[in-house]
């Protein structure tokens, strides 16, 4: 126990990225790449889409780049509206992030008659407005009395969240995929979920119940990760999908790949996060499986997950989080020789294919497509932030360069549909904007808010007394929006005490400027940190939502099919001839 909570520790400083003053070695100077110049590239892309978003296609959830329209994907919630929201604050765009708080104060509703995905809406909806509440204030917005605790985004969050949990009502705890927003569950909804869809909420779920001081979110997200935890093979893995009522494996591949792989990152998260033992200790017990069993030359393949014996020996691009996720445990030499076999992946096609045969060196037939994944970025800036190895930086370099010759249109950035000819297909997802943009600006923004090292923070009075915020640490969810680990801290009194003391505050004191102490760093600040506090911050406002738009149609993040199959991710089944 000592040793982890020792590792614990470490992983903090880690996360707190305490290495701008490090020496960059030989750098990217020496390797003539213009930082600042590709900086203000990826700010461009960002606008490029997100202006033709705004101008064909919301309220739609997302661009279809190609017709220049739009089209509701994964609910009906304007989403890549919520899922850029944090990316305009980090580009240091503190008056659109103000306008767009209320735009989705006003425009979304989530009493809608709407198959929703568990996981999807959980990571990018419920994720996305936590993260914008905990920086509205940095971003200017005029927060109400009893901030971080109370305000209309983290309404709109546990809003959507209470959806989610009639999902959780299983014998098991482990959750259904697919929702109805309106019914509930509905009654033939398959009982087959990926294992990523069942443990990845502990870090939106345990920020809620810190923030609002109900415990239920937390405990159905511990209670799900401890399901498949208990239900683990003798050799320590876990499978693809499982029966959510008879905790049966129904289909039993084990990697760290599609299906799987925020179940491991979130054992890693949220083990920082809450300062959690138990969390870090299933990971690391995990990652002694995932060595044993699946590793192989620096890659990791497929195997089945009672026997160990390989199964797929593909590499997905999905798979090039670990890297990243190594690195906060603190294995960077094996991170980075891992990411270098990915890398030159992405040098062979200029994307990462879906799929990739790691014997044939070649994709796999029908899996030729990169949907403009941000994976491989983010382990770049991670690794980055560790080591500030400028062959980082090139990857980043090689990404702008790629996305922008292959993937550019008029009306905003397409799906690579083969990486092989370059066709394209007609969409732009959500997390282009929310995680792709916003790695590779983090990537070439050392001085950006997001990488503070804790000498610039803000001291906030809550009802239940101070609490520091913004000194940096923070945790990405796996849709790369950020939560302050700190504001966990800040609202600690039971929900039913909550308005009584704030009342008595309102009462005895003036809370519309709190204080706040900052420590300038000697470093100058770049763009993102322009993301301060302005005088003329315009108030959050609240106001009847509406929403006019209906889908009845079921998208799913896990498959409705029977399961007789070799192996399903994220809605694909794939045969064992495939």
């Amino acid at each position: 126990a000592a040793s982890v909570v020792r590792l614990l520790g470490c992983l903090l400083c880690l996360l707190a990225l305490r290495l701008p003053g490090l020496p960059a070695g030989p750098g990217a100077a020496a390797r003539g790449l213009d930082v600042a110049s590709y900086r203000e590239r990826v700010r461009a892309m960002f606008y490029h889409a997100y202006e033709h978003y705004l101008e064909s296609a919301f309220p739609y959830d997302e661009l279809r780049p190609l017709t220049c329209d739009g089209q509701d994907t994964w609910g009906s919630f304007s989403l890549t509206l919520i899922d850029a929201l944090d990316t305009l604050l980090i580009l240091g765009n503190v008056s659109e992030f103000q306008r767009v708080v209320g735009v989705l104060q006003e425009g979304v509703d989530f009493d809608i008659d709407v198959n929703a995905s568990v996981f999807e809406t959980n990571i990018r909806v419920v994720g996305g407005l936590l993260s914008a509440h905990l920086l509205s204030k940095k971003a200017g917005v005029e927060v109400e009395v009893g901030w971080p605790c109370s305000g209309p985004l983290l309404r709109m969050a546990e809003e959507a969240a209470r959806k989610l949990l009639l999902a959780f009502q299983t014998p098991t705890g482990m959750p259904y995929g697919t929702v109805n927003l309106l019914h509930g569950v509905n009654p033939g909804e398959t009982p087959v979920t990926c294992t990523a869809g069942i443990g990845t909420f502990i870090v939106e779920f345990a920020t809620l119940s810190h923030l609002t001081g109900d415990p239920v979110f937390e405990d159905v997200a511990r209670k799900a990760l401890k399901a498949l935890w208990e239900n683990r093979s003798d050799i320590g893995l876990v499978g693809n999908h499982i029966d959510v009522i008879t905790a049966k494996w129904v289909a039993q591949d084990a990697g760290i790949g599609a299906g799987v792989d925020s179940y491991f990152e979130y054992l890693v998260k949220g083990a920082i996060l809450l300062q959690d033992e138990e969390l870090m200790s299933m990971f690391l017990e995990y990652n002694k499986a995932i060595k044993n069993y699946t590793k192989f030359d620096d890659w990791y393949l497929w195997v089945q997950m009672y026997k160990g014996t390989v199964s797929m020996p593909v590499f997905q691009s999905l798979e090039a989080y670990w890297p990243g996720l190594q690195s906060l445990i603190g294995d960077v030499d094996n991170a980075m020789r891992t990411f270098l076999n990915y890398y030159t992946v992405w040098k062979q096609f200029g994307g990462l294919p879906e799929f990739y045969n790691i014997p044939q060196g070649y994709t796999v037939d029908k899996r030729e497509g990169y949907p403009l994944r941000p994976e491989l970025i983010e382990s770049a800036m991670y690794l980055y932030r560790a080591t500030r190895d400028p062959t980082l930086l090139e990857l980043g370099r090689d990404a702008v360069e790629s996305i922008e010759k292959i993937s550019k249109v008029d009306c905003g950035f397409a799906t690579i549909k083969d990486l092989r000819d370059h066709r394209l297909d007609n969409r732009m997802e959500s997390f282009f904007l929310a995680e792709t943009i916003k790695y590779l600006y983090l990537l070439f923004d050392p001085d950006n808010f997001i990488h503070n090292d804790g000498s610039d923070f803000d001291v906030v009075i809550t009802p239940y007394g101070e609490c520091v915020l913004n000194a940096g640490g923070y945790i990405f969810n796996t849709e790369a929006h950020p939560i302050d680990p700190a504001a966990l801290h800040c609202c600690r009194k039971r929900k039913e005490e909550q308005w009584e003391v704030e009342d008595l505050m309102r009462e005895f004191y003036s809370l519309k400027k709190p204080k706040k102490f900052t420590l300038k760093r000697a470093s100058t600040h770049g763009k993102g940190e322009g993301a301060k506090d302005p005088e003329d911050a315009s108030s959050e406002k609240g106001g009847e939502k509406r929403n006019s738009k209906k889908s009845t149609h079921s998208l799913l993040s896990c498959p409705s099919q029977s399961f007789n199959s070799k192996l399903a991710v994220l809605g694909q089944v794939f045969l064992d001839n495939t």
